[in-house]
């Protein structure tokens, strides 16, 4: 299986069997993102290192103006698309399978969590999974340790507040908080 037809694959929605051929892929992908990860976390690299490792790890082109602080993990890499002017803070963890885009001006902050896998409840099935895209919207900010969950789409110029447990689909404009997230404000 290509990269390309991974992508296309978690593009899908189709489930993901244990064992399956999408599975074997996740495992191999892990080990180049945990080679990547290391390289990026073990040692001081320029902005410019910096960025060619990112396109290393996501597999693909990377705006020049995207900012990351390490420590930086993610458990595939492959499935990640960034914006202009994006900043990701320390500490992140990011788990791509499922695919995470974050448009232009987006800020991340520390020890934010995208997660877009769930594993099946069926206890006979568990090492089964599903999954939903992550979209981060236009100028958004993410408040440390927030949590985002799989297929949540955070609209433009949102704020979501630390700590946050977002469950569902954040309204433009809006400031949402609270374990599950809910909407504090709107921003005018």
């Amino acid at each position: 299986m290509t990269i390309q037809e991974f992508r296309d694959f978690m593009a899908s929605g189709q489930p993901i069997g244990d064992g399956s051929e999408v599975h074997q892929m996740f495992h191999w992908l892990s080990q180049e993102a945990l080679k990547i990860t290391a390289e990026i976390n073990g040692k001081y690299h320029t902005p410019d290192e910096l960025h060619q490792l990112l396109e290393q790890l996501w597999g693909r082109k990377v705006p020049k103006t995207v900012g990351l602080f390490p420590p930086f993990h993610t458990d595939c890499g492959k499935n990640t698309v960034v914006g202009e002017r994006v900043f990701i803070n320390m500490g992140c963890k990011f788990q791509d399978q499922g695919g995470i885009t974050i448009d232009e001006g987006a800020l991340i902050g520390h020890n934010v969590v995208l997660a877009t896998l769930n594993h099946l409840l069926d206890p006979e099935q568990r090492g089964g999974m599903t999954y939903a895209p992550i979209h981060i919207g236009r100028n958004v900010w993410i408040g440390a340790n927030a949590t985002v969950l799989p297929g949540v789409t955070v609209g433009d110029g949102a704020v979501v507040a630390a700590g946050a447990v977002v469950t569902k689909d954040v309204a433009p404009n809006t400031i949402v908080g609270g374990v599950p997230a809910k909407l504090i404000k709107s921003i005018n």
